[in-house]
């Protein structure tokens, strides 16, 4: 499957995730106020292993939207990863009080001291 994997799947994949990251830019460039693209095109930059530009554009959506849980879940794992587990805890607890507890009980689960 070597050959299928690296050459056609794969291909493929990258292929759909720029067109993906392409449209996300094309959004911001419409709706620069607007949070969903930013973390929309930080959850692709993660997927290609760009984790400092998808801080960047999480702390942007949520800068833009204090109250995007969905955005704090993400900063709260990307900052849990670093080792930050203050930042991560903040980030959790945003979310929690924004109507998402998936990243509290996630550092519960993993037992990550608050």
């Amino acid at each position: 499957m070597g050959f299928w994997r690296k050459e056609v799947i794969d291909f493929a994949l990258d292929y759909e995730t720029l067109r993906h990251i392409r449209e996300q830019h094309e959004w911001i460039a419409r709706e620069p106020a607007n949070p969903l693209p930013y973390k929309n095109l930080a959850q692709l930059y993660r997927i290609q292993g760009r984790n400092e530009e998808a801080l960047g554009l999480l702390l942007e959506a949520v800068r833009l939207d204090g109250g995007f849980a969905a955005a704090h879940v993400e900063l709260s794992q990307i900052y849990t990863v670093l080792g930050d587990f203050g930042a991560a805890w903040r980030h959790a607890r945003l979310a929690e009080l924004n109507g998402n507890s998936s990243a509290v009980e996630l550092l519960e689960r993993h037992g990550v001291r608050e």
